[in-house]
């Protein structure tokens, strides 16, 4: 559940919100709570607003999945946010803890991604096959514990399951993720991927915009690599 602790950057115009494993960020049709109502609840009562509250989601992150999330706060954000999206002008990190440790160390990932919508799953190919999708990323090793790796992803293209699908494609599945080939779950039923850094433009002013999100709280593991 959101709390305004959650809350990593905000001004008039735009949200960046710490969202925790679990949350989702839109309403789906499993009518769980939802990050953007929650949020919107909060902003009403905390500025005492009259009507509705405007909010916009940029992009989601997958139910499982912690990290940055940015929401537009206002209808000129919200268009020009969507437009950097599109542009591939937003900037996003992910921090991911693998299975194994990738080989290369660093390097670029090009794969097709075919998305199964009736299991929710996405197959990565070395090849395009099918209804498939071009899927890249750039990624590089900053740490390993005894079981574990600390993988830093540059996404470059935003695909269904993109992270979990390319990284479990190369033999590195993230810890917990069941779905993508981990041996075991996480005690909270989520997985080790984290939405690390968002970077861009803002939207009106024009002027840098550089968000980090800290790492899950009560992880011995996360604990262990924060400071990477």
């Amino acid at each position: 559940m959101f709390s305004p602790e959650d809350i990593l950057y905000e001004d008039n115009h735009l949200m960046v919100v710490n969202k925790h494993c679990g949350d989702l960020v839109q309403p789906d049709p499993s009518g769980c709570s939802a990050l953007e109502d929650q949020i919107k609840a909060y902003i009403k009562q905390r500025d005492s607003k009259p009507g509705a509250v405007f909010l916009g989601v940029v992009h989601r992150i997958d139910r499982p999945v912690s990290g940055a999330v940015v929401f537009a706060k206002t209808s000129k954000a919200l268009t020009r946010l969507n437009e950097m999206i599109r542009e591939g002008r937003i900037h996003k990190t992910y921090w991911a803890l693998t299975e194994e440790r990738p080989e290369p160390e660093s390097g670029a990932l090009t794969h097709y991604i075919v998305r199964d919508a009736r299991t929710n799953r996405s197959r990565a190919y070395n090849a395009p096959k099918g209804d498939c999708r071009e899927a890249r990323l750039n990624y590089k090793t900053l740490g390993a514990s005894v079981h574990y790796t600390l993988v830093e992803v540059e996404l470059l293209t935003g695909r269904h399951h993109q992270i979990r699908a390319q990284l479990s494609k190369i033999g590195c599945p993230i810890r917990g993720d069941l779905k993508y080939g981990a041996k075991r779950s996480n005690p909270d039923g989520g997985i080790s991927l984290h939405s690390r850094r968002v970077e861009f433009e803002h939207p009106v002013r024009r002027e840098p915009v550089a968000v980090t999100a800290p790492v899950p709280k009560g992880d011995n593991l996360w604990a262990t690599f924060k400071d990477f």
